[in-house]
Parts: structure tokens; sequence; C-alpha cells
């Protein structure tokens, strides 16, 4: 074997890992584009906004081949892609807990997406107490010579999910040892706190809103009790307005 042999193959590989970690970035580009429209979409034509902001993960090589020989594959692209399925994680933060399902059922309905996994985990939280929604999905990447189908796994939680889940990540990552059961649960505990924050702000929210409409309607029909001509308002007299409601 040449000299020469090993500088090549060692060079295929690396152009090997290069284009596939480039197809799982560039997914990640078309997924956060499409969140950026639909956020531009709510924020001009609707008075509310359901996604508060996003962060994007791409796992390091060293991180996928981990992954990939703890579930028994072997170490090939074409394993890599078999085997893991989340090289690409978005993950979008609402407000409340019916954002996440608003949100996840606009996603479901672009034609250009295809929906390979719904777990849901806030209806079944984990034994720990983790909650959140997520999607994997095959996101279409169009490059110079061919479209691929790319997974990407999508987290949906809100700001009090991913607060829990941010801070147990940092108090158990990369704890080797078992952990004691007192501290199980008092993690388990802070879940369900935030679990009740969350139904709470929803119920307030929904209060909120439903007086908001209330007077949004009284304002309504305030303003057809008048026309306005030349600037000048003019109240309609009631006996008009019985007549025109007959």
């Amino acid at each position: 074997m040449s000299v020469q042999q090993p500088f090549e193959q060692l060079k295929q590989m690396r152009d090997d890992i290069t284009r596939l970690m480039l197809k799982y970035k560039f997914a990640l580009d078309e997924m956060e584009t499409k969140i950026e429209i639909l956020k531009e979409e709510f924020k001009s034509l609707h008075d509310y906004c359901p996604i508060e902001h996003t962060n994007t993960r791409l796992k390091t090589p060293e991180s996928i081949i981990k992954k990939l020989l703890r579930k028994g594959g072997v170490i090939a692209i074409d394993s890599i892609e078999e085997y893991v399925k989340d090289i690409a994680g978005l993950r979008i933060t609402c407000s409340f807990i019916s954002d996440i399902y608003r949100v996840s059922e606009i996603l479901q309905k672009q034609s250009d997406l295809k929906i390979l996994q719904v777990k849901d985990y806030i209806k079944n939280p984990k034994s720990n107490g983790y909650k959140s929604l997520h999607l994997l999905l095959e996101v279409p990447v169009f490059l110079s010579d061919r479209v691929e189908n790319v997974c990407v796994e999508i987290q949906i939680r809100t700001i009090a999910m991913d607060f829990w889940a941010s801070l147990e990540h940092k108090i158990f990552y990369k704890y080797n040892r078992s952990v004691p059961q007192r501290l199980l649960e008092e993690i388990k505990g802070a879940a369900d706190t935030a679990n009740a924050l969350d139904h709470q702000m929803e119920r307030l929210m929904h209060e909120v809103q439903t007086i908001k409409d209330s007077h949004h309607e009284d304002f309504e029909r305030e303003q057809l009790r008048s026309i306005t001509i030349n600037n000048q308002s003019f109240k309609l007299p009631d006996a008009l307005l019985e007549i025109l409601g007959k």
C-alpha cells in the first residue's frame, strides 16, 4: 500500500463527515426560516405570537459516534443516519401549554415536512418529571445535485418546562454514580411546581382574554352607534337605531 492511499482515505472520510454535518446544518437553517416566517406572520396579523424564542443544536462528530456505538451501529455514514436521529435539534419555547399544541399543529400541516414520530411528554411525562412535546420530522434540503430529506428533532416547551429541564440537566450532567432517592424526589417535586405554574398562568391568560374580548365588544358596539363625516363624529339617535334594528 502506498503512502498516498491512507492520506486519500482520510481525506475521503473527512469530506464525508463534512457533507453529513452540512446537510444537517442546512436542515436546521430551513426550519429556522420557517419559524421566523411564522413569528413575523403572527406579529403582523395577530395580536399575539405563541413562540417566545428558539434554539438550535448540532451534535458534534464525537457525540454522534458515541451515540452510534451505544445503539450498536457500525462506524459508517449510512449507519449514522439509521441509528442517530437527533443530530439536528431545534427547541421552540412557548408561553403557554396551549401554544405548544398550536405550534405543533402548524408544523404538522406544512406540506413539505414529513412527520416521522410524535412523542408527547406533556400528557405522558417521564418518570423524573420531564415534560415536552417532541416531533421527529424530515426536512427537504436542496443541494447542488440532489434533494435530501434530513431528520430534525423538534422540542416544544413552555418557559417553565425549559427552565426545569435546563437546570435538571446541569445538576445531573455526566453524573456517573446513582443519584440519591431524596434528590430524585426533590427534582420531581420541582417539575410538579413548574407544571402547576404553567396551568395557573394559562388560567390567568384566559381570564384576561375574556375581559379583553368583553371590553372590545363594548367598544365596537359603541362605535356602531355613531358615524364620522369629515372627521366629525355624529351619534345616531336611539329611535333610528331601534327602527334599523327591527
